[in-house]
């Protein structure tokens, strides 16, 4: 016990973690807190589900991630020169959406918010190869489990006090407030040294593009693991895109649901994240993925269960902490996963492909989420997203039997 605490305080785990806040925070500011804006406008529920696609850039980033593996900025080094670009354009582009307006003009809004996410997606693909670069592979899980420890917090900072927040001023305000936020990330970029590594960088913009691919793809069941990650958390993702929605629908008001979010969610959070760093370093991958893969399915099915009792605030507490802790768990060993699965000669390239694809379902599966929600009703929609996690599951047997691999993951 010691030695693993000793191993959370060093500071590699340490950036992991804020990194981990850095990404987090604005992905909901494009996705719960914009959907609260918008049903406060009275937006329509449809447009608010076709919000998703501003996430767009999420799925593409693999596009444009090999620029960063090529070029170095003659300041800061390799990752952290384009990290700095990266978070203070994203910070003027938080700032631009909040002087938008939904109810006037959604569609500006929608351009605001693509900015937002391209200016994430570019800071994301950074940090995924900074993180990789600078954790050794035995400290690829608690490193993870701290990234997305770092990550869920933000994400709650955003969602919970971003609402509560809401209920006491403009979301104009709620939008500056959380881009000061992201100034905790640009001073850990100015600080953290750049991380050390012995793999040659590409040398031409070819072997920048093409290497990563024909390297990755030379691999047995290459196409079998992009299937999985395409498929592991689609579930999750569909019911998270209308859970605010959802919330307010059972007549929870924006503070209810803010401070139910941040006390209970929050420590679901951190209980998980670590938990499931913990786990992955005592029982390995394969098996983490799939224990935390079914908690993501139960704890899906109970938002059913919380439309069929209505507002209840203890029941609110129970679905948002047993789904935030099965989050943590199951988010913890996916990015280890896809960590592990890099060549640190291509690490930006390689870890934009396989998050690109994590980020699909979050913008086309999420998109008709609102529609689906209006043809099934609130509890069979969220049954369909508990059952359509079995497939990715079920990909698992091809490449990871479900068994303990050895003491130390």
């Amino acid at each position: 016990m010691p030695s693993i605490i000793k191993a959370i305080f060093s500071r590699r785990m340490l950036v992991s973690f804020v990194m981990g806040f850095a990404s987090g925070l604005p992905l909901l500011l494009t996705m719960s807190v914009l959907q609260a804006w918008m049903k406060d406008e009275g937006v329509d529920l449809s447009v608010i589900g076709l919000m998703a696609l501003v996430g767009l850039p999420y799925t593409l980033k693999f596009l444009w991630a090999p620029l960063l593996d090529r070029f170095t900025l003659p300041f800061l080094g390799r990752r952290r020169g384009w990290l700095l670009i990266a978070q203070i354009t994203l910070v003027i582009s938080i700032v631009g959406l909040g002087l938008t307006n939904p109810s006037n003009n959604p569609w500006l809004v929608a351009f605001a918010a693509f900015l937002v996410t391209f200016f994430s997606a570019s800071q994301d693909i950074v940090i995924d190869a900074y993180r990789r670069e600078d954790l050794a592979d035995e400290e690829l899980g608690l490193g993870s489990s701290l990234y997305v420890n770092g990550y869920r917090v933000a994400m709650l900072l955003a969602s919970g006090g971003g609402l509560i927040l809401a209920d006491y001023t403009s979301f104009k305000m709620v939008y500056f407030t959380m881009a000061a936020c992201m100034s905790v990330g640009i001073i850990t970029t100015l600080m953290t040294p750049e991380p050390e590594i012995s793999e040659d960088t590409p040398k031409s913009m070819k072997e920048a593009v093409m290497d990563p691919f024909k390297e990755y793809f030379s691999r047995s069941g290459a196409l079998w693991i992009l299937a999985f990650i395409l498929f592991y958390k689609i579930g999750d993702t569909m019911a998270s895109a209308m859970t605010v929605p959802f919330y307010l629908d059972m007549s929870f008001s924006k503070t209810e649901i803010g401070s139910v979010v941040k006390l209970f969610g929050f420590w679901a959070t951190i209980l998980g994240s670590l938990a499931g760093g913990i786990f992955i370093l005592r029982y390995g991958i394969n098996l983490s993925l799939w224990v935390f893969g079914f908690l993501q399915a139960v704890s899906t099915a109970g938002f059913a269960v919380l439309s069929y009792i209505g507002h209840n605030i203890p029941a609110l507490a129970a679905v948002v902490a047993f789904e935030n802790l099965s989050a943590g768990l199951g988010t913890s060993a996916f990015v280890a996963f896809m960590a592990s699965l890099t060549n640190k000669k291509f690490t930006a390239t390689q870890y934009a492909l396989l998050s690109s694809l994590m980020g699909v379902p979050r913008v086309f599966a999420s998109a008709p989420t609102g529609f689906m929600a209006e043809a099934m009703g609130w509890s069979g929609f969220f049954i369909f997203c508990a059952l359509i996690a079995i497939p990715g599951m079920l990909l698992l047997l091809k490449f990871a039997p479900c068994r303990r691999e050895n003491e130390n993951g």
